[in-house]
């Protein structure tokens, strides 16, 4: 998906969408010094090109009961595709992992998996994970702390700026 040009405006509003996404259109105006019809417009131009993919309400892991994060590394048989893909599809659907990665290194894919405790890992791994096609290794590293989460893209200027 090729890049879109963005000016100091549209980084400022993604920016500040960022920080809170809660802001009404007139308080983001305010904010990146715009009246409020063009910077309505900005944002709606944003959502179309599918760089605002959506708003989402940031929840507190731990005080929704889901206090463990495993990173899991997993390898599948590189040999079979259609089970790489199958993998893939699989991986989508579970609710537990809410991120993954097709990663370079000794794992083929970075899975991030949030559940209650490591007695719901266990039945997570053992019920789930290890059926998944493909699947000829998988390695487990929990999270002791977490130091950052969630942070926002760096937005602040262009890459070519700086150098």
């Amino acid at each position: 998906m090729p890049t879109c040009r963005l000016d100091a405006i549209d980084r400022r509003i993604l920016a500040a969408l960022q920080r809170d996404a809660r802001l009404s259109n007139v308080q983001l105006a305010e904010e990146v010094n715009l009246s409020p019809s063009p910077c309505l417009r900005r944002v709606r131009q944003l959502e179309a090109a599918g760089l605002i993919r959506g708003y989402h309400a940031e929840l507190d892991r731990g005080g929704v009961g889901l206090g463990l994060t495993v990173f899991v590394g997993v390898k599948v048989e590189r040999h079979h595709e259609a089970e790489a893909n199958a993998f893939r599809e699989a991986v989508v659907a579970l609710p537990e992992v809410v991120s993954a990665h097709l990663v370079s290194g000794e794992s083929d894919f970075l899975l991030q998996v949030v559940v209650a405790d490591l007695a719901a890992y266990e039945r997570f791994l053992t019920g789930t994970l290890l059926r998944l096609p493909g699947v000829s290794d998988i390695r487990s590293n929990f999270a002791i702390q977490t130091v950052k989460e969630h942070g926002p893209l760096p937005l602040t200027r262009p890459e070519s700026e700086g150098r």
